[in-house]
């Protein structure tokens, strides 16, 4: 009689505004992996999570495959983990949020990202 529906599975996601990028230091602040640090591999802006290097592992049987040179076995790799439980990392060691400031730089005025704990710049200079 009355169809449910649920999300509709081809509507396009709307992507999450993410503060952290690829290759930043983050430390997680929840969860199974709780202290542990580690860069950032990958960003998935549409599920809002991240890869981190190191943490969240968990092991993966794989067949092998002669015709991609894959071997068999138990092989361990990162799985993906929310983007609320990791917090960036100074270069001083503290974690910290992320804030936004204006900054001129030879008449161009630029947005980086700056650390709330110490202020301190942590986009790298191009």
């Amino acid at each position: 009689m009355f169809k449910i529906r649920r999300r509709d599975q081809n509507a396009p996601r709307t992507l999450l505004k993410i503060k952290i990028k690829k290759d930043d230091v983050v430390k997680v602040v929840a969860g199974r992996d709780k202290g542990k640090t580690g860069r950032v591999l990958h960003v998935d802006r549409r599920t809002g999570k991240i890869l981190v290097e190191g943490v969240s592992m968990v092991k993966r049987h794989t067949r092998p495959n002669p015709s991609r040179q894959i071997k068999g076995g138990i092989a361990e790799r990162e799985s993906p983990i929310a983007i609320s439980n990791v917090m960036i990392v100074t270069s001083g060691g503290v974690a910290t949020r992320i804030g936004y400031r204006s900054e001129q730089t030879g008449g161009v005025s630029r947005r980086v990202r700056i650390a709330k704990k110490g202020g301190e710049i942590l986009d790298k200079k191009a």
